[in-house]
């Protein structure tokens, strides 16, 4: 099942299955890697805009470091 959820004002597309074990993974189509889960629907939502927050810092942070090798 396709979402959207917003993160620092941008909006995202993220897919969600459920899991065999029970809950939810759930991955941000746009931000390769970029995957979380949770044992609810909602849950599983909200730990992808911490995942897309983490993932936005870290590739920030490897802009940045490309900025200064030059």
């Amino acid at each position: 099942m396709t979402s959207k959820v917003v993160v620092d004002g941008a909006t995202y597309a993220v897919t969600l299955e459920s899991d065999e074990s029970g809950g939810y993974t759930v991955w941000a189509n746009a931000l390769r890697g970029c995957v979380s889960e949770g044992d609810t629907w909602d849950e599983a939502l909200e730990n992808i805009k911490d995942a897309i927050q983490g993932w936005l810092a870290v590739r920030a942070e490897i802009e940045r470091e490309r900025a200064t090798e030059v």
